[in-house]
């Protein structure tokens, strides 16, 4: 399995992550601030819709961030 693969499947669409830091120099989502995956990508980027109406993706193996829940369907 490859590492998209992986992401796919440990981070399924309507997870819900709190962002710890990201490093983006140029315009990065606030620490702390959280989110819904939205899909993930063959590259393994988590498509995020941030709750502060941003969506910038985030990379699992450079940006820290937790698992807090499943989105209700």
């Amino acid at each position: 399995m490859n590492k998209a693969e992986y992401y796919k499947k440990a981070y399924p669409i309507g997870t819900r992550i709190r962002l710890l830091h990201m490093d983006d120099p140029y315009s990065p989502i606030p620490d702390g601030m959280t989110g819904t995956v939205t899909s993930v990508d063959d590259m393994g980027t988590l498509h995020m819709k941030w709750d502060n109406g941003r969506s910038l993706g985030i990379c699992p193996d450079v940006d820290s961030f937790e698992i807090i829940g499943k989105e209700a369907e």
